[in-house]
């Protein structure tokens, strides 16, 4: 099975995933690595979620709308159960769409969400405002450019959709349900 997950910042993609692989023998790909590996050949001295985006969107822009996708796709051929982390384009949903994966969406309250990445504190980029994380969020949502992030339109095409403000057993629930529906 191929999962395709995407979601709203601090909503618990990686809480999903950490299921899948930990819990159901999923083999991890991650989006995040592809890009962080350009950023590094390119030898850009920031690591921040604005240079992780600019370079993304860059890849997309040169190469396809879902060349970041593609690249985890073609690293995953030979694994029996995928879980790829984070659809953030159209193309790249629609891609998967078409190689037979399920797209799994992952949201939570806003402020929720807000209150989880201020205090995971993991890199600068958690260290904003609500006000900062909102207009980060917006820019994210829906662009029209087909190499850009459209995280709202990514999720109209999800096959499930879990929701994400209660207790993690709540949440794996949530996703054993949707897997049931995947099969």
């Amino acid at each position: 099975m191929l999962i395709g997950i995407t979601g709203t910042n601090g909503s618990g993609k990686g809480a999903v995933v950490e299921y899948l692989v930990s819990a159901k023998g999923f083999s991890r790909y991650s989006a995040r690595a592809v890009i962080m590996d350009e950023i590094r050949a390119r030898h850009l001295s920031k690591m921040d979620k604005d240079t992780m985006r600019d370079v993304a969107n860059e890849l997309r822009k040169e190469r396809g709308a879902a060349y970041v996708i593609e690249q985890l796709y073609a690293m995953a051929q030979g694994e029996g159960n995928i879980v790829l982390e984070s659809v953030r384009t159209i193309g790249e949903a629609e891609f998967l769409k078409a190689h037979g994966a399920h797209i799994l969406a992952v949201d939570a309250e806003k402020q929720l969400r807000y209150t989880r990445i201020s205090e995971r504190g993991t890199d600068e980029d958690d260290k904003v405002t609500f006000e900062e994380f909102s207009a980060k969020e917006n820019r994210e949502m829906a662009s029209s450019d087909p190499w850009d992030m459209n995280v709202f339109g990514v999720m109209q095409l999800a096959d499930a959709e879990v929701t994400n403000d209660g207790t993690l057993p709540e949440l794996y629930l949530q996703v054993d349900a949707a897997l049931a529906t995947f099969k």
